[in-house]
């Protein structure tokens, strides 16, 4: 039994966001949301948010409680980028590029074999 949150169209570049990413993978739901919450990156705070969103998914929609969970998977993608211009010397522009991420959670339960 699995289940996911996906956090869409997140400000923040996903090369940022992979480091704090990388820190839960494989860990308890309480270990991983206590890593997040001593992580001092500011991203760490929407991946806090949807590992909770994903843990309720799991107590609403399979009636698991939430302490029994691991993070199975997580990853981040990228997303569209805004493309934005700023003026240089001599009449030049050159471009900045805002980007965007795609924050996915996948938890479940530890299969006791």
């Amino acid at each position: 039994m699995e289940t996911r949150a996906i956090a869409r169209f997140v400000r923040i570049s996903p090369r940022k966001a992979r480091v704090v990413v990388d820190l839960i993978r494989g860990k308890s739901v309480p270990q991983a949301r206590e890593i997040l919450a001593f992580t001092n990156r500011a991203i760490a705070e929407t991946v806090e948010k949807t590992l909770n969103s994903a843990a309720a998914n799991a107590e609403h929609l399979h009636n698991v409680d939430a302490e029994s969970l691991y993070v199975k998977a997580c990853y981040v993608d990228e997303g569209p980028t805004m493309k934005r211009f700023r003026p240089r010397a001599k009449g030049a522009a050159s471009r900045i590029n805002k980007r965007t991420s795609h924050i996915t959670i996948i938890v479940a339960t530890r299969e006791e074999a």
